[in-house]
């Protein structure tokens, strides 16, 4: 594979295969198109099938409306530049095997999912250095094979590696920041990913467990809300991470009043849920340190239970 120059004013052209085309692999993917890189999606055989045959649809108020050609396999076979891993975390390990290592060559990999050990999976199947942990901000839904709504009036993604070098990390977020979706470097990948999950997981859980918008949740649920924030509080402290509860409280206070998780619309939907990684990792942190948190733990396991995670 060639070794492409990038810039901050004008990334040359990357090629960048997209694993999972849900609302947010379909977007990133839309986005690097538009701006001309050559993106190859991964995905099963009927999802790759309709995206040949009527190509990658997007719908934002954002970005506006469109269909792009991309290319559309069921398994990597060629090295690239970088590889987006967009898939749920109930999924990973079995869309992990449509990328072997051997194919993605030297290129990088730019995780988008929620929680924080789905990294060290990564980091197990590919080399440390190629891991580059991010966060995305944004709510984007596939309302059918190939077609993309993103209805956030932003979509911002940060980007942090202890383990890849540094001028890669800048040039992967150059590249992001020309397709119009942030890519600010920070310096710590912990602090990155539970900034994202002290806001997720009680968002997730709490829209999840009363069926209601984060603004049924914030004043008919206010008590309960707030002993969780307290808790994540503690626990994101045994990691190192500065996590005031007060804070968190504000943004749930300033979130859109109908603004409805991905995890909720999972559950209505009869998907599965992603416990795991938004909730059970968290349950999993609090035992490794030794912290008590019987509002999460409650929360946790009224969810899991309501939607068949037990």
């Amino acid at each position: 594979m060639n070794t492409r120059a990038t810039t901050e004013q004008n990334p040359a052209p990357w090629t960048v295969a997209v694993l999972g085309p849900g609302g947010i692999g379909g977007l990133v993917a839309s986005l690097l198109a538009r701006r001309g890189h050559r993106v190859i999606v991964v995905a099963g055989e009927q999802t790759a099938r309709t995206l040949d045959e009527r190509g990658l649809t997007l719908r934002s108020g954002q970005f506006g409306d469109g269909t792009l050609a991309v290319e559309a396999v069921t398994e990597l076979t060629e090295p690239v530049d970088l590889c987006v891993v967009a898939t749920k975390e109930t999924g990973l390990a079995e869309a992990l095997q449509r990328v072997p290592a051997a194919a993605l060559g030297s290129g990088l990999v730019l995780p988008l999912l929620n929680g924080f050990e789905h990294v060290a999976l990564l980091r197990e199947t590919y080399p440390a250095g190629q891991v580059v942990p991010a966060v995305i901000w944004a709510e984007s839904t596939r309302t059918a094979p190939g077609v993309i709504e993103h209805t956030t009036p932003f979509c911002r993604i940060e980007l942090a590696s202890a383990a890849a070098p540094a001028s890669r990390v800048a040039a992967l977020g150059a590249l992001l920041e020309d397709a119009g979706m942030g890519g600010l470097v920070r310096e710590d990948e912990t602090a990155l990913l539970w900034d994202k999950l002290t806001f997720l997981a009680p968002f997730a859980l709490l829209t999840t467990r009363h069926a209601a918008p984060v603004g049924t949740v914030r004043s008919e649920h206010r008590e309960e809300l707030t002993s969780v924030l307290d808790e994540l509080e503690l626990l994101a402290a045994t990691v190192g991470v500065p996590a005031q509860a007060s804070a968190l409280l504000d943004r749930f206070d300033n979130a859109p009043e109908g603004m409805r998780s991905s995890m909720q619309r999972d559950a209505a939907a009869g998907r599965p849920v992603e416990i795991e990684a938004i909730g059970r990792a968290l349950l999993r942190q609090a035992d490794r340190s030794g912290t008590p948190v019987p509002a999460l733990t409650a929360l946790v396991t009224s969810v899991a239970k309501a939607h068949g995670a037990s």
